[in-house]
C-alpha cells in the first residue's frame, strides 16, 4: 500500500497534536486549551494535565485498560459543584457521617470519602444546595463504590417524579430510573463506578448522593450502612457526563478544545486523495463534529462527519456544491474506521471494511484550494469535532478499492474488539 502524506497516531502529549508524518512537522495540529483537564492514564487512572496540555486517554474495558490511547477533545464545560470532593464543607450530611480518606480513590490517591447511616429507617445522604434553573439539562455525576451496602443513589430534587436513579456498584448496572432521569454507568476498575443521571430541570431542589441496602429502597436498613465515593460533577445544559473537573470551593470551567492547522498547501492534492480517520463519538447525542481537509472556507471541504448517535455523514464540497455525500448508519459512541475518496468522477466511502457509497460524477478541487486539516468545518467552530481520535491518515493519491478495504478493515479479532468494547473471555 502507498505511504500517506499525513499520518496523525497518538502517542504524546504536548502543545500540539503531533503527527509522525511528515517528519517536518508540518503535519502537527495546534492545540489549544485554557486551564488543566484531566484524562485516564496508562495505568487506568485519574490524572491531571497542565494549561494547553494535549490528552492522551487510554480505553477502558471492565475496568481495564485494554489497547492503544486516542486523543480526546471535548467541549466547554463547567463542574457547578463547589467542592466536587470535601463533603463535610459546602455539603450537609443527614443521618450520616462523611469520612474523609478512607479508600483509594480512581485517581490513586487515598482521597475517597465513606458515608455511613447513624440511624435506622431513615434516608442516609450528603446534600449540596444549588439555585436551578428551569428548563435547563443537566448531568450529575460521581464516582461509588460498594461498602457494606452494593447500591447508590444520584439524586436531584430539581427533577420532579422522583429526580433520582440507583446504581448496582457490585454488577456494575443501572437499576430504577425515576420518571425524567437516564442514568449511566461507567467501569472505573477496582471497584469504582461513575455513576450519572441526565435529564432537564422542572422544579427546585438539592442534590442527593446516598448509599441503598437494595434496589429502589431509600430508608437505611441499619446503623453503619456505606458505600464509598468520590468526584461529584455538576454539568449545565449537558446530557453527558464529561471528563472529570475537580473543584475547591467554587465552580471551575473547561474551556473548549481545538486541533487545527496540520498539512500545508503542498501536503494536499486538489486533484485526487483519501481521507481516513478512526473516530469515536464522546456519547450519544446529536450535534454536528466534523473532520475536514479545505482552505477555510464554506466552499471547499473533504470531509468525515458524525451527525448524531448513529450516523456518519462523509461528502465533497466543490466551489459550495456537493460532489458527492455519503452515510452509514454505525452506533458511533463506538471507534468506527472512515474514509473518503476523492477524484474526479471517481468518489467513494468506506467504513469498518465495507464500501458504503459510490459517484462517479463530480469535479474536484482548482489547484492550490487544499491547504489545511482541521478538527472543525474550517471556517467556523459551530461543527467542531468534539470525540475520541486513533488515528487520521491521509494519501495524495486515490487508492484502489482493495487498499481502501484494508485501510478501514480491523486488522484482527482483538483489534475488533477493542474498537467495539467487546470483552474477550
Amino acid at each position: 500500500m502507498a505511504k500517506p502524506k499525513l499520518a496523525l497516531i497518538p502517542a504524546a502529549q504536548g502543545s500540539k497534536l503531533f503527527s509522525v508524518l511528515p517528519s517536518s512537522g508540518v503535519g502537527d495540529f495546534d492545540f489549544t486549551r485554557s486551564g488543566s483537564a484531566t484524562r485516564i492514564n496508562s495505568q487506568g487512572l485519574i490524572e491531571t494535565v497542565g494549561n494547553g496540555v494535549s490528552r492522551l486517554n487510554y480505553p477502558m474495558i471492565d475496568g481495564k485498560v485494554v489497547g492503544c490511547p486516542h486523543h480526546i477533545l471535548e467541549p466547554q464545560r463547567t463542574n457547578s459543584i463547589l467542592q466536587s470532593n470535601k463533603f463535610d464543607t459546602t455539603w450537609v450530611a443527614a443521618n450520616s457521617t462523611v469520612t474523609p480518606n478512607s479508600v483509594i480513590s480512581p485517581s490513586g490517591n487515598l482521597d475517597a470519602w465513606k458515608i455511613q447511616s447513624t440511624v435506622t429507617n431513615s434516608e442516609t445522604r450528603v446534600r449540596q444546595s444549588y439555585n436551578f434553573t428551569v428548563g435547563n439539562t443537566i448531568t450529575l455525576s460521581c464516582f461509588m463504590k460498594a461498602g457494606t451496602v452494593n447500591f447508590g443513589i444520584v439524586r436531584t430534587y430539581a427533577i420532579s417524579g422522583g429526580g433520582r436513579a440507583w446504581f448496582d456498584l457490585l454488577n456494575g448496572t443501572v437499576r430504577t430510573e425515576n420518571t425524567g432521569i437516564t442514568g449511566k454507568i461507567e467501569n472505573y476498575g477496582n471497584g469504582w463506578y461513575r455513576c450519572s443521571i441526565t435529564g432537564t430541570i422542572n422544579t427546585t431542589g438539592a442534590i442527593d448522593l446516598s448509599p441503598a441496602h437494595a434496589d429502589n429502597e431509600y430508608l437505611s436498613d441499619a446503623v453503619g450502612e456505606n458505600i464509598y465515593i468520590f468526584g461529584t460533577q455538576l454539568e449545565i445544559n449537558s446530557n453527558y457526563p464529561t471528563s472529570y473537573i475537580p473543584t475547591n470551593g467554587s465552580a471551575v470551567t473547561r474551556s473548549a478544545e481545538t486541533a487545527n492547522g496540520s498539512g500545508d498547501a503542498d501536503t494536499f492534492n486538489d486533484s485526487e486523495g483519501v481521507l481516513m480517520a478512526e473516530i469515536s463519538a464522546l456519547a450519544d447525542y446529536s450535534g454536528l463534529r466534523t473532520i475536514t481537509i479545505g482552505d477555510n472556507s464554506s466552499s471547499n471541504a473533504v470531509s468525515i462527519r458524525i451527525d448524531n448517535a448513529n450516523l456518519i455523514n462523509m461528502y465533497v464540497n466543490v466551489g459550495g456544491a456537493n460532489q458527492c455525500a455519503f452515510t452509514s448508519n454505525v452506533p458511533t459512541s463506538l471507534f468506527n474506521k472512515c474514509l473518503i475518496k476523492y477524484k474526479a468522477n471517481d468518489f467513494s466511502a468506506w467504513v469498518n471494511g465495507f464500501k458504503i457509497g459510490v459517484d462517479t460524477s463530480g469535479i474536484i478541487f482548482p489547484s492550490g484550494t487544499l491547504n489545511r486539516l482541521n478538527f472543525d468545518i474550517g471556517y467556523s467552530s459551530t461543527s467542531a469535532f468534539y470525540g475520541k481520535t486513533k488515528q487520521v491518515q491521509y494519501y495524495n493519491s486515490a487508492l484502489t478499492d482493495s487498499e481502501l478495504e484494508q485501510l478501514t478493515s480491523w486488522t484482527s479479532f482483538s483489534d475488533m474488539a477493542e474498537g467495539q468494547l467487546y470483552t474477550i473471555e
